[in-house]
């Protein structure tokens, strides 16, 4: 497939895997149950997770599935791609369960790849920020954090 440039991009249809795999019945957080969580704070920080789908390893006994040929060779993915039918669900499922300590509190919510952090006051804010990472390296390694603002009384995002 042609890029604006002129460059080629390699495409992977993956259709008839699609229809044949079994969906995965976990639900994505709705958007307006996570502003009910913490619409009311005052202080945010929203991080984005780089590469985060690439942390997502496939099983080695489903690898096979999502086998690709390209020209004089064929390539067999490891890691989770975006056109595979269960990726999203699977994706959140990762990222709750390695926040599950952190979102029970009110104070953190994920959905996909960006992480939010809303607090009341200014004071105790960076020690919940700081504390998503220790012990969690090598799925939120690339965690970076975009935006911290305090707000007077509503954000305008």
């Amino acid at each position: 497939m042609g890029k604006k440039d002129g460059n080629k991009r390699i495409v992977q249809d993956y259709q008839y895997l699609n229809k044949r795999t079994i969906k995965d019945n976990y639900p994505l957080p709705l958007i307006l149950d996570l502003i009910d969580t913490i619409g009311t704070k005052r202080v945010f920080t929203k991080m984005d997770l780089w590469w985060g789908y690439n942390n997502v390893q496939v099983k080695e006994k489903d690898e096979w599935k999502a086998v690709f040929t390209m020209y004089l060779e064929v390539y067999k993915p490891t890691v989770m791609f975006f056109g595979l039918t269960n990726s999203p669900a699977t994706f959140q499922a990762m990222m709750n369960d390695i926040l599950r300590d952190l979102l029970n509190t009110g104070e953190v919510v994920v959905f996909m790849d960006n992480v939010l952090v809303g607090t009341d006051k200014e004071k105790g804010h960076n020690e919940i920020v700081s504390s998503l990472t220790p012990g969690r390296e090598f799925f939120l390694g690339g965690l970076a954090s975009t935006v911290s603002c305090a707000c007077s009384y509503t954000c305008p995002f």
